[in-house]
């Protein structure tokens, strides 16, 4: 069973969604506002994000950038507004399809559909990277070491996501500081990603006073050292 938060503010139209995915075998959570919809996203592991745009505390424009940040999950905004502009900005922020109400439920049912089969589609070699007994969904946005989730913070992931993708490559700082954004949308300086690596090396390294896989290459940048 696919699970799919909601986050809406219109009570009415929660109501009758709530029996419509109930029917279509979706697993429903709801959130009126940003906030809750952070909680969720914290605690919970989603297939697909279902996002209304004006929010009473913010904007679901924000809260798709969030979710971009660590994770490819299949976003669809539901919205009043029909402008073009705002469907162009959310489409270019990350979503993957914009409905604009009124709509019809079995339009939204076959949208969501299709977005579930092409991210299936994907299959684990596209939406996994595994190395170094280290295993990232990218749908989902987790990090396990030996079958454990990792505790990571987004700057964090990210990170070893860069690593992950380019292994045995030496990355250099300015490279990596280039792709790695704060979560209020500033760069991190050098001095901060010092920090980021040793904490990282805390959480993946068995011995992070004598790491592996995280390597400092002096005078060039950082290596993720694929091992065995």
């Amino acid at each position: 069973m696919s699970r799919i938060p909601l986050l809406e503010d219109d009570l009415s139209l929660v109501n009758g969604l709530s029996f419509a995915f109930k029917k279509w075998g979706f697993s429903l959570d709801v959130a009126r506002t940003l906030l809750e919809a952070e909680r969720l996203w914290e605690d919970g592991t989603y297939d697909l994000l279902v996002l209304d745009v004006a929010l009473p505390d913010g904007s679901g424009f924000a809260f798709c950038q969030k979710v971009r940040q660590i994770s490819k999950v299949p976003i669809i905004f539901l919205t009043a507004s029909d402008e073009e502009m705002n469907i162009i900005m959310g489409l270019d922020i990350g979503g993957d399809d914009y409905i604009t109400k009124p709509f019809k439920l079995g339009v939204l049912e076959s949208r969501i559909n299709a977005l579930l089969r092409r991210a299936n589609d994907f299959g684990a070699a596209d939406t996994e990277l595994v190395s170094n007994n280290i295993r990232i969904c990218l749908l989902k946005g987790q990090a396990f070491k030996n079958g454990e989730l990792l505790d990571l913070t987004a700057a964090e992931y990210r990170l070893l996501c860069l690593f992950m993708q380019n292994p045995n490559v030496v990355l250099p700082r300015e490279r990596i500081l280039e792709k790695l954004w704060d979560c209020e949308g500033s760069f991190i300086d050098s001095g901060s990603l010092t920090v980021y690596m040793r904490r990282l090396r805390m959480k993946v390294e068995d011995d992070p006073g004598e790491p592996r896989m995280l390597l400092t290459v002096r005078g060039m940048g950082y290596k993720w050292n694929v091992t065995g």
